[in-house]
């Protein structure tokens, strides 16, 4: 279930109503973050509680929902202000790991040399 290295992530950094289901979350992907929620982007949710989160995407055939609650800690979560940030993937997997994703680095691939 876990994203594709080449798709977009992003984390709205207001808390959400937690309620909200496939439907709710979509119309606030269009109309609060101002995005598509049917191009493939990952788009993770945070609720008042830090401890939860959801994930919404199109996977091409359908609106795919995840919901995580960590239960003896809380997620790192970027500063509550208006809009999206984005992450890259080894900043997701940290997330959704419940680790400190602002320590995490992806590393650059080079295209190696070629062999004379």
């Amino acid at each position: 279930m876990m994203p594709s290295h080449n798709v977009r992530i992003l984390v709205a950094t207001q808390p959400v109503d937690f309620r909200k289901g496939h439907d709710g979350l979509a119309a606030l992907v269009q109309s609060v973050l101002k995005e598509d929620p049917f191009t493939g982007t990952v788009f993770v949710f945070r609720a008042k509680r830090a401890d939860r989160l959801k994930i919404l995407f199109w996977d091409g055939s359908g609106l795919v929902m995840a919901y995580k609650r960590l239960e003896e800690t809380t997620f790192t979560w970027p500063a509550v202000r208006d809009g999206v940030m984005t992450l890259n993937r080894a900043q997701f997997e940290a997330l959704f790991a419940g680790l400190d994703w602002r320590k995490v680095r992806a590393l650059e691939g080079r295209r190696p040399a070629l062999a004379e």
